[in-house]
C-alpha cells in the first residue's frame, strides 16, 4: 500500500460518499412510516441496504490504496452531502450553528484531502 491518495482513489470515495448518503436517505424514507418490521417489508429499505453493500465493497478497494489516516477523514464529506439531502428531500432546517459546523467539517476534509494528493 502507497498510501497517497490519487484521483482514481478520491473519485472511488467520492462515491462511496455519494453511496452513503443514497444509503442515509432511503432508511430515513423507509423510517418515516410506522415500526421496523414494516420497514422491513418496504423496497426503499432494501435499496438502502444495497447502497450499504456496494460502498462496504468501494470502501475496502479505497483502503487497500489509501492510508486509513486519509481516506478516513474524506469520508466525513458524507455529513456535509447528508446534511444537504435533508434539507433537499426532507425539507429539513439548517441553522446558523448546523451551517457553521458543516463550513468547519468541509474545511478540515479539504486540508486532509491536500495533504494527501
Amino acid at each position: 500500500m502507497s498510501g497517497s491518495l490519487t484521483f482514481p482513489m478520491l473519485g472511488l470515495i467520492l462515491f462511496c460518499v455519494l453511496a452513503e448518503t443514497a444509503r442515509e436517505v432511503c432508511f430515513k424514507q423507509s423510517a418515516s412510516q410506522n415500526a421496523l418490521l414494516s420497514a422491513l417489508a418496504r423496497p426503499v429499505t432494501w435499496l438502502g441496504i444495497f447502497f450499504w453493500a456496494v460502498e462496504l465493497l468501494a470502501w475496502t478497494a479505497v483502503l487497500e490504496h489509501v492510508a486509513l489516516s486519509i481516506a478516513f477523514p474524506l469520508m466525513a464529506l458524507s455529513y456535509v452531502v447528508i446534511v444537504f439531502a435533508g434539507a433537499l428531500i426532507f425539507k429539513e432546517n439548517i441553522n446558523l450553528r448546523h451551517a457553521a459546523g458543516v463550513f468547519l467539517v468541509t474545511a478540515g476534509v479539504a486540508c486532509v484531502g491536500v495533504t494527501g494528493l
